[in-house]
């Protein structure tokens, strides 16, 4: 079974997270009877814990529509969603629409009450974030959301959340053996100073940190999906593809010592950062979970992580704080984003 961790006094999850957004329509096609039948797979090895979003198309319901079939199933789940107000709807954001989203999230999953919502704000020229916070703030006081997390704050905005009194618990944000921005940054040493754990997404860089690619050519186009155009310009921020296949090599040399798959060995190294409470792995069928029950299980020792260490000396980037690069609406990586999914 997956190890779980305490957040809080009355709330634990497991370590690995079943992400919901390869579930969203952007991956292909899905089967809804198939899916509903993974979702049962997960929880019974042990991944119990589940990661949405209001944005994420007819996942929520989806969820939503699990609980109902697999209602001893459901009694074991967290749902952790997102309220990710649309960047043409900030300045007009008010009190009735954050609450009408938390509403049709609670709907949508067939819940009481949120265990946690994850808060996005898309332009920190708009400042009307801590305002909203407030309010999600108000709702869980009211009993509609258990806790309150962030997700992609930078440090400066989310101190005007703490300082403000928002009860955050927890942050999620892009962290890997390739984007290293939450360590380096701050961000981690922060939240750990005011007891917000960290929930990593891409901690395999949407399947670029796999045996899939090790020994081969550079990829210029025809990428099936946004999470390759999105992790590739990481790798090319981290070093290139060259630095990119040495890391892979370390890696695989690890993952072959252990008997265990090289996305094991990545995902394993980011759990074993501080303040780590889960990382959070894209599935759109149960085709990994054995790799996944793997990667609960490895213990990676001293020498792995010299080595890996090693290979990571030649990063250089991505620099700055967590999800900079991604907030430049104009920029390479903010162009791939879609701004308005809750209209």
């Amino acid at each position: 079974m997956i190890s779980r961790i305490r957040l809080g006094d009355d709330y634990d999850i497991s370590r690995l997270i079943k992400g919901g957004w390869h579930l969203a329509g952007d991956h292909g096609a899905i089967d809804r009877d198939q899916a509903l039948h993974d979702m049962a797979a997960f929880v019974e090895a042990g991944v119990t814990t589940f990661d949405c979003a209001d944005i994420y198309t007819d996942v929520e319901k989806l969820i939503g529509d699990f609980r109902r079939r697999f209602p001893d199933h459901a009694r074991r789940i967290q749902v952790q969603t997102k309220f990710v107000p649309d960047l043409g709807r900030l300045e007009r954001i008010d009190r009735g629409y954050i609450e009408s989203i938390i509403d049709r999230s609670l709907q949508r999953l067939g819940m009481e009450a949120l265990d946690v919502v994850q808060f996005h704000w898309w332009n920190y020229a708009v400042p009307r974030y801590v305002e909203t916070a407030l309010e999600l703030d108000r709702l869980r006081r009211a009993g509609k959301i258990r806790r309150i997390g962030v997700t992609n704050f930078d440090q400066p905005r989310l101190a005007e959340l703490l300082d403000a009194g928002v009860p955050v618990a927890t942050h999620q944000l892009q962290y890997s053996l390739l984007d290293d921005r939450a360590r380096a940054g701050g961000m981690a040493a922060y939240c750990a100073g005011h007891g917000i754990g960290l929930l990593c997404y891409g901690t395999i860089a949407g399947g670029f940190l796999s045996q899939r690619w090790l020994g081969e050519p550079e990829p210029t186009a025809g990428f099936t999906n946004r999470s390759l155009v999105k992790y590739k310009l990481i790798i090319d921020e981290f070093g290139g593809w060259a630095a990119f296949q040495s890391l892979l090599q370390v890696l695989a040399r690890v993952a072959q010592k252990h008997g265990v798959e090289i996305t094991s060995v990545a995902v394993r190294a980011i759990l074993d950062r501080s303040n780590v409470l889960a990382a959070i792995v894209g599935a759109t069928s149960t085709r990994n979970l054995a790799v996944h029950v793997q990667t609960d299980a490895l213990r990676l020792d001293a020498q792995d992580a010299a080595d890996i260490d090693a290979a990571l000396a030649q990063r250089r980037g991505p620099a700055g704080d967590v999800y900079a690069l991604e907030r430049d609406i104009d920029g390479p990586h903010g162009r791939i984003m879609k701004y308005n999914l809750n209209a």
